[in-house]
């Protein structure tokens, strides 16, 4: 959860969406993910348990509608939100301040990503030439692989490395008798860098 959700502030932001009108889980979910321009939104774990306890408290009430609960807030939980006002008020200031602060995040990372791929291009157009001129032979764990005519010596070697990779992990995951979660996590792993290269390669 974003930090300044902290303290029981989510609680406090949830009645004040649902003083707009009545909304499903999911509904709340999105809002939230739109209030962060897309850059933060809270899980279903995060939202059902505190809507919940709302519930609990005589705050909020639902009903059942097409399947899904359908939250709606009480004359209770109302009279909270008037309590407090003064506090919304700080809350929505942190939230605006917070959100300028994701979207600065976000493009300095895209910044760094974009600059990252003109590296990464211009140094693949400096091997292609080179190659063009004598392609050199590879470096390899095993015996030296000359790339074939016109292709980039690095993109020979990101081939082998790529195989070799898969190998030396497909053995370490077969004799390691890992758990379920040790592999679940090992998948997390892999994912993770197969989406950093999406993004670096885009």
């Amino acid at each position: 959860m974003t930090a300044v959700f902290s303290h029981g502030r989510l609680r406090l932001y949830l009645l004040k969406l649902l003083d707009d009108g009545p909304k499903h889980g999911y509904e709340l979910i999105r809002l939230l993910e739109e209030r962060f321009l897309g850059l933060y939104a809270p899980s279903a774990g995060t939202i059902y348990p505190r809507l919940q306890r709302l519930e609990t408290e005589g705050l909020v009430t639902h009903t059942a509608a097409g399947g899904r609960k359908v939250y709606d807030i009480t004359d209770g939980g109302r009279a909270e939100l008037r309590q407090r006002a003064g506090e919304l008020a700080t809350l929505e200031s942190d939230i605006s301040a917070s959100v300028e602060d994701l979207a600065a995040l976000a493009g300095e990372i895209q910044t760094e990503v974009r600059g990252s791929v003109r590296d990464l291009k211009r140094e693949l157009r400096e091997a292609a030439r080179q190659t063009r001129r004598e392609p050199p032979p590879v470096r390899t764990a095993g015996p030296a692989v000359r790339p074939a005519a016109g292709e980039s010596p690095l993109l020979a070697e990101f081939d082998q490395r790529l195989a070799a990779f898969t190998v030396e992990v497909g053995a370490l995951v077969r004799a390691g008798r890992l758990t379920d979660v040790q592999l679940r996590t090992a998948i997390r792993v892999l994912d993770g860098a197969l989406d950093g290269l999406r993004r670096l390669l885009r």
